[in-house]
């Protein structure tokens, strides 16, 4: 299916819109260019749920050379805010969380040598979330982290009942939070079902974040949530280092980039890596709702 998708001209299209490449040397030029815009961004190394401790550490040691490379890359352009332009997002399964017995030490683990290598390069570090299994053993490693890291980003997702409540404990003052709506497909007893429902938790939750004390990263790209986002900066009284807006690759370029040339922080999350079947495949099959949204951003470049 991988090697389908890749040859027939309208899928493999779609791969390459949303997808920056397998190899670092694909990842480069893009990440390049999104920076000349004047875009700040976030990379994933694709990959999760690893059950063998050698590719954990393969995911490493990828990281910590990606944390070189976007290093160099940002001392080409000037900081547009007070907020590294450049990130890495990491999925705590990739780097063994999932390892039988002693698994959330490894990834804490892992997650302390690779925050420790971006603090001596000016790279920023998020902790995505996944499904919502995970997210007691991941938010527990970021508030051990934050001891010593406390510019550790943490991800949240608005479609879970538990969301406002992590939004209250984590956005102290210092803190980074990107709120996002939630891609994973979830049951009832733990989250929100209807899309109306998952937006008004967003909304909820977004308020609490702009109203705290730390830096809110508003992970969306529904016009309702973006227009909260510069409404809620406003009666707050944020400027544009406190708080920052973000959406994946390939999705509503033309709003990105009206949003960094209005002056707000505008982070871009880019996908790389061999894995990127599952990743890319999850995002339109998980949640009915984006493959319709994924398509219509194929064929509009707003």
């Amino acid at each position: 299916m991988k090697q389908a998708l890749t040859r027939v001209p309208v899928t493999a299209e779609i791969v390459r819109r949303f997808v920056a490449g397998e190899t670092r040397d694909e990842l480069v030029p893009v990440v390049r260019g999104l920076l000349a815009s004047g875009r700040m961004i976030s990379v994933d190394f694709l990959g999760e749920n690893t059950t063998d401790s050698a590719q954990a550490d393969a995911t490493v040691a990828e990281y910590l050379s990606l944390i070189n490379d976007l290093s160099a890359l940002a001392s080409e352009f000037p900081e547009p805010v007070a907020a590294a332009v450049v990130e890495v997002s990491v999925k705590l399964s990739a780097l063994g969380q999932a390892l039988p017995g002693y698994g959330p030490a490894v990834a804490t683990e892992h997650l302390r040598t690779l925050c420790t290598k971006a603090a001596e390069s000016g790279v920023w570090v998020t902790v995505d979330m996944e499904d919502h299994t995970t997210t007691d053993a991941t938010l527990a490693a970021v508030r051990e982290l934050r001891a010593e890291f406390p510019w550790l980003g943490a991800v949240v997702q608005s479609y879970l009942h538990r969301t406002e409540a992590d939004c209250r404990a984590l956005s102290g003052a210092g803190s980074r939070i990107r709120l996002c709506k939630g891609a994973y497909r979830e049951p009832h007893t733990v989250a929100y079902q209807r899309a109306s429902e998952v937006t008004d938790s967003y909304l909820r939750c977004l308020e609490l974040l702009m109203r705290g004390d730390g830096y809110p990263m508003v992970a969306s790209h529904d016009p309702v949530a973006i227009l909260a986002g510069e409404r809620l900066a406003i009666e707050t009284g944020r400027g544009a280092d406190r708080f920052e807006h973000q959406m994946l690759y390939g999705i509503r370029p033309a709003e990105q980039l009206r949003l960094a040339e209005s002056g707000y922080a505008m982070r871009v999350y880019i996908p790389y890596g061999t894995q990127w079947y599952g990743y890319l495949t999850r995002r339109l099959a998980e949640r009915p709702a984006n493959l319709g949204f994924f398509l219509r951003a194929l064929v509009s470049k707003s």
